[in-house]
């Protein structure tokens, strides 16, 4: 589904991202993966190149604009151009009501989830242009867009903001053929969202799936088949598009 594309993956160390650029791979691209671990991120390049792909890591932090000019760089210098990014890094961060949030853990949080995304569209539109068109992909969240949970302020802010701006590059680009969409997966199965379930003090795994339709969380595998179908060919006229992929999370009251 994406031979000969070239595809960055951020947040590539684990969980959604790890699984989304192995299957970038798997299904033909050449695939620039980065986040802040780089032991995590070289094993994943080195698992990638012993299934036959192609891939090359560089580790840095999203919320820095020099880290996200140097992926797409890399990705045009290494690969030869830019088809695909989905940017996909993010955390959940402070967690608290809004007259405790510190002032340092919002701006934490936004920029991790929000100004990430920004950087990264800054500088992967115009390698697309180049190539006469590209897929953007943003990871989002139910939360703040379809529901709330007290003690998310900042979280929810942020991903509501994504959603914003996917909807803003597409229709600022769609001209020049970049395609812009969110995903907006339910709770899934990684270390992360076991500790930081939205309302549950102790994180455990009972409560998280108990809050879906589907009684269960995700794997990561099934989240990246929808990331994977969203880059494609085989969504071209999708675009402006936040797609719900949360097992019921978002519709769910018992």
């Amino acid at each position: 589904m994406l031979k000969d594309k070239v595809a960055i993956v951020t947040g590539a160390s684990s969980g959604i991202g790890y699984a989304s650029a192995r299957l970038f791979a798997q299904q033909g691209a050449r695939v620039v993966v980065a986040a802040r671990r780089k032991v995590e991120l070289d094993a994943l390049v080195s698992e990638i190149k012993k299934s036959g792909g192609q891939a090359i890591a560089l580790a840095g932090d999203v919320r820095d604009e020099e880290h996200a000019k140097a992926l797409v760089a890399l990705a045009v210098s290494h690969f030869g151009g830019l088809d695909i990014a989905f940017n996909n890094a993010g955390s959940s961060g402070e967690m608290a009501p809004v007259p405790d949030l510190s002032v340092g853990g919002w701006r934490d949080t936004i920029d991790t989830n929000l100004t990430s995304a920004f950087l990264g569209a800054k500088y992967q539109v115009p390698a697309m242009i180049e190539r006469g068109g590209g897929s953007i992909l943003f990871t989002s969240s139910f939360v703040g867009n379809t529901v709330g949970f007290p003690g998310s302020s900042a979280y929810a802010a942020a991903k509501a903001g994504v959603v914003g701006l996917t909807k803003v590059l597409a229709a600022e680009f769609g001209a020049k053929g970049i395609r812009a969409n969110a995903i907006l997966p339910g709770g899934t199965d990684t270390p992360a969202n076991h500790a930081n379930a939205p309302g549950a003090p102790d994180g455990t795994r009972e409560f998280i799936e108990g809050l879906h339709a589907l009684k269960r969380l995700a794997q990561p595998e099934e989240i990246a088949q929808s990331a994977l179908h969203l880059v494609s060919d085989a969504s071209s006229f999708v675009t402006g598009v936040a797609l719900l992929v949360d097992g019921g999370v978002s519709i769910n009251r018992t």
